[in-house]
């Protein structure tokens, strides 16, 4: 393939002498021109002011008075990796925020921070999971802490779901591609979970879980401004966790539990080349499925004080992944062409430690005290990598995407703190109430419209109904604020700022029964 020069126009004269319709035209004229003193690729270039955009790119031959409008700075081959130039440097920011931004698997609108779940149990919602390491109420305690299936009797089932219900207001917008701001991006969305314990004798307890512990949901409306950035995600962790929990007297149990966990998750952006063509759409696709655990331990400290502490390990995944190309109609095939390729991405999700406190205060009075870190600081590390991609398969603008980049999203560890209380009215009724805040791992400077997450508080009410000494209803309702925050993305093809105010409204129903 023949060498391709990029012309760099000179912004003083692009600026002050030549409106940018009339340049246009003249770049048109001058590649019909016969009769070239020396033939090359020209790749043309319209600059909006200070971003560029790519036109199109032809076969011409290069004259003479084509040195008063360009200057052809550096040769390049598309191959070569190359990012010194302006535009291999807007190609190589493009690639990291689109392609790259697989790893961005984040949901604003979820319970825990960052894109985690806390959705794994009905009755621990209640109290905004304040005691979901020491209470041990269910068979939720598989996830919530193994060691607590030592302190059931017998058998117990417990299964359920939460809906969510998020909105979110999008202000102060500014960006240099033109779309609506909508905002309710996240669509309604259900979480099931299913748990199984059985005490085997006074030392030994088994027990399986099926739960979804991270996932995310969004899906921006067709035309949204800022989707060079994100217009949709879909992605989920599926967990089952067959665990074991060993009792060494009626104070202190054990318990561990592996998981088996598959990732599956896509993300898509709609990408401006031009004003004067349609978006062009790149979509990743991918999956894995990789191995982890949970392990707990369980105290009585005295007759009415229990203390929890649960460890969920990092899980490591190496996802085979594949990134479609979708063009849109009018973009020149030199540039861009409709293409699926090959991927590969590593990610870890992390590892958090859950301490908490349940007090009774008297026989109906039960207080319940949390904390959880979590190292989100594990996505800063990150690798993500494209299969080599040939000009003549993908065009100029894929060629330029090809091979690996190392980066991150540069999160940060974050606490969660959580206090509850549940009351026994009668021997059939218990009410639930809790608060929680949950601080956020993203930051001003790395926030996007995938990641527009901030600090939050989150309020819980709860009940449950013991239809018989069998069987047990929970049922609970929070509801989740976030602060505002801004946002502010750019690169050689879009530029986006804004301000996100979320909130949802979550309802859980769920059932235990004990045999």
């Amino acid at each position: 393939m023949q060498e391709v020069i990029v012309p760099y126009l000179i912004v003083a004269y692009i600026k002050y002498c030549v409106p940018r319709l009339q340049l246009f035209n003249e770049f048109n004229a001058l590649v019909n021109v016969k009769d070239l003193p020396k033939r090359c690729v020209l790749v043309h270039v319209y600059y909006r002011d200070p971003i560029f955009a790519l036109i199109k790119s032809q076969v011409c031959q290069r004259m003479e008075c084509l040195k008063t409008l360009c200057r052809c700075m550096q040769a390049v081959s598309p191959s070569n990796g190359l990012t010194g130039p302006p535009l291999l440097r807007a190609l190589n920011t493009m690639h990291k925020t689109t392609l790259g931004f697989t790893v961005a698997m984040i949901s604003t609108h979820l319970y825990a921070g960052g894109f985690a779940l806390n959705e794994q149990g009905i009755s621990g919602m209640g109290t905004a999971f304040a005691g979901r390491a020491s209470a041990a109420e269910d068979a939720g305690t598989v996830y919530g802490n193994p060691a607590g299936m030592a302190r059931l009797a017998g058998q117990q089932v417990t299964g359920g779901a939460t809906f969510i219900d998020a909105s979110t207001d999008i202000s102060q917008v500014s960006g240099r591609s033109s779309g609506s701001n909508d905002g309710d991006m996240v669509p309604f969305k259900a979480i099931p979970f299913g748990f199984y314990t059985r005490r085997l004798n006074e030392h030994w307890a088994i027990g399986l879980g099926a739960y979804v512990p991270f996932g995310l949901a969004t899906d921006y409306e067709r035309g949204f401004q800022g989707r060079a950035f994100a217009s949709k995600s879909d992605a989920k962790v599926l967990t089952l966790q067959p665990t074991l929990s060993y009792a060494f007297n009626d104070r202190v149990s054990v318990g561990f539990g592996p998981t088996i966990n598959q990732f599956a998750g896509s993300l898509e952006s709609d990408l401006t080349l031009n004003p004067a063509i349609a978006d062009s759409n790149v979509k990743v696709k991918g999956k894995d499925v990789a191995l982890g655990f949970n392990i707990g331990v369980l105290a009585s400290l005295t007759d009415t004080t229990q203390a929890g502490l649960t460890y969920h390990s990092k899980v490591r995944y190496d996802l085979d992944c594949h990134t479609e190309v979708a063009t849109g109609a009018g973009t020149p095939a030199q540039l861009l062409s409709s293409n699926r390729y090959d991927c590969s991405l590593q990610v870890d999700t992390p590892e958090s430690y859950e301490l908490s406190v349940t007090q009774k205060l008297t026989d109906a009075w039960t207080l319940y005290a949390g904390t959880t870190w979590t190292r989100w600081s594990r996505m800063k590390d990150l690798s993500f990598s494209t299969e080599n991609i040939s000009p003549a398969r993908g065009g100029i603008l894929a060629a330029s995407l090809s091979g690996a980049i190392a980066g991150g999203l540069d999160w940060h560890d974050t606490w969660a703190y959580a206090l509850g209380t549940s009351y026994r009215l009668d021997s059939h009724w218990s009410l639930r109430t809790g608060i929680r805040l949950d601080q956020s791992p993203t930051s001003n400077t790395n926030r996007s419209p995938r990641t527009p997450t901030g600090d939050r508080t989150i309020f819980s009410v709860g009940a449950g109904y013991d239809v018989s000494k069998e069987l047990t209803l929970d049922v609970a309702y929070a509801y989740l604020k976030e602060e505002s925050v801004d946002v502010s993305r750019a690169n050689a093809l879009a530029s986006y700022s804004a301000r996100y105010q979320n909130r949802a409204s979550f309802l859980g129903v769920g059932a235990t029964y004990r045999f």
